[in-house]
């Protein structure tokens, strides 16, 4: 292009001053800073749709993200591993295709919320004008994250920068019910496979103080279902090896439990992630009748359910010992099952844990990126929960869970959860930190031979 391409002489047939006006023009066109309005009412309106559980409107996140993904000239498209549950798939191409990628992994559902005990409807996105919180569900968890991702493509596609390596971004349904149809399904395709993935990033934690939260691995979870058997008998007889009375051993054999690993927490001894949690989740019992249950007859059956979640460092044939012998020993007429029973290890044995120190060059990166964007970090930890990141981990690849929300209470799946607007802000510019740091490196010579370990 002859006219003003950003060389001076190309100017010699227009006056000097025209073309440097020009040209200043093009280069404050190409920099200037969005106006964080029209950033956050994008994020509103991912908000606003609709993809709680047990009924998404999938299909119209999926809308939504495909526009702002054409809006910043990134590939995309749309798998359906499960009919009626589509994972979007963006990629930025990097200059060097042949160097491990980048994932930046989010998922598109939410969890239902109880209107009526919301200060604003929960897909409303309210922003309050004075406190600036944004009021909605998902907003901490986490369409924040996947929205993030996407602003700070485009300050750097704004900005000039092109990727060495190429830069893929996921949108993946069904996490808040287990990810079974989607992140699961994801790692395991032959589309992943040829993604040639190095690093990935998925979502963790809001920090009440300055300065954030990292995690590299997370508990698994282990959803538990104690039976007791026993013959029914009058409601005002004493009997041995009640079903009721065999189950209530048996809660109180594992309250005990709880209550010391609870106390390792509370003393300051290990954090909730490294300890193995017990949580009762439900109770059935009872003979019904059409006033309630039959208050003199004793039941012959009686279940418990436990979420127990169960750290990397977790001996897991001990605590299968323990369930069998003490929390539903056969001999008290019980037995039990997992409805999900998730490893601690990875595909190839060992804890499914992301090295957080020199020996993990993503690591050392993404230390790198957080000082480079004046942020701080909290020593990194184990996730408390479960995250689509345990499926990448299980195949022996690199995951760091990282929400960037400083100063915010924790009110992932709560009522009234809120993200402030400057939080949000400030998460587009680490995430901005990051991506240009992670798509900028060059593959060591070492790497390669680590990667063929794994």
């Amino acid at each position: 292009m002859s006219f003003c391409s950003g060389r001076y002489e190309s100017c010699q047939y227009y006056p000097y001053s025209l073309c440097l006006s020009v040209l200043l023009l093009v280069t404050f066109t190409a920099t200037a800073a969005e106006d964080p309005s029209t950033i956050l009412s994008r994020f509103q309106q991912y908000l606003q749709i609709n993809t709680a559980q047990p009924q998404p409107h999938y299909y119209e996140a999926a809308e939504f993200i495909t526009s702002q993904a054409k809006s910043l000239s990134l590939e995309s498209q749309t798998l359906e591993f499960v009919k009626g549950k589509p994972l979007i798939l963006l990629k930025w191409p990097g200059s060097d295709p042949a160097l491990p990628s980048i994932l930046l992994n989010s998922h598109t559902d939410v969890v239902p919320s109880e209107h009526h005990k919301w200060t604003h409807p929960p897909f409303s996105a309210h922003l309050d004008s004075t406190t600036g919180n944004i009021f909605a569900r998902g907003s901490q968890d986490m369409k924040c994250v996947g929205l993030q991702y996407l602003e700070a493509i485009r300050k750097l596609k704004a900005s000039g920068f092109r990727p060495l390596r190429t830069v893929y971004l996921s949108f993946v349904p069904d996490e808040e019910i287990g990810g079974n149809d989607g992140a699961a399904k994801f790692a395991d395709s032959d589309v992943f496979a040829k993604m040639n993935v190095g690093i990935v990033l998925d979502e963790g934690l809001p920090s009440p103080t300055d300065n954030y939260r990292a995690f590299y691995g997370e508990r698994s979870p282990w959803w538990l279902v104690v039976k007791a058997v026993g013959a029914p008998g009058h409601g005002a007889k004493l009997y041995d090896n009640t079903a009721m009375e065999n189950l209530l051993k048996s809660i109180e054999t594992i309250r005990r439990f709880r209550a010391a690993q609870f106390d390792l927490v509370k003393a300051g001894l290990k954090a909730e992630g490294e300890v193995i949690s017990v949580n009762m989740v439900f109770l059935k019992a009872g003979t019904p009748s059409p006033s309630g249950f039959v208050m003199n007859l004793q039941p012959s059956e009686a279940q418990a359910g436990f979420d127990i979640r169960l750290p990397p460092t977790a001996d897991q044939a001990s605590l299968e010992r323990r369930i069998a012998e003490e929390w539903a020993p056969a001999s008290r007429n019980m037995t039990f099952e997992f409805k999900q029973k998730v490893s601690v290890n990875d595909k190839f044995g060992r804890p499914a844990v992301t090295a957080v120190d020199s020996s993990n060059i993503w690591w050392a990166l993404f230390e790198e990126a957080i000082i480079k964007a004046n942020a701080k970090l909290e020593k990194p930890e184990i996730f408390p929960a479960s995250t689509d990141a345990r499926y990448f981990r299980e195949r022996g690849l690199p995951a760091i869970g990282f929400s960037p929300m400083a100063n915010t209470p924790i009110l992932l799946h709560d009522h009234n959860e809120f993200l402030n607007k400057d939080e949000y802000l400030k998460g587009i510019d680490v995430y901005e930190s990051i991506i240009e740091t992670y798509a900028s490196y060059v593959q060591h010579p070492r790497d390669n031979a680590s990667r063929e370990e794994l």
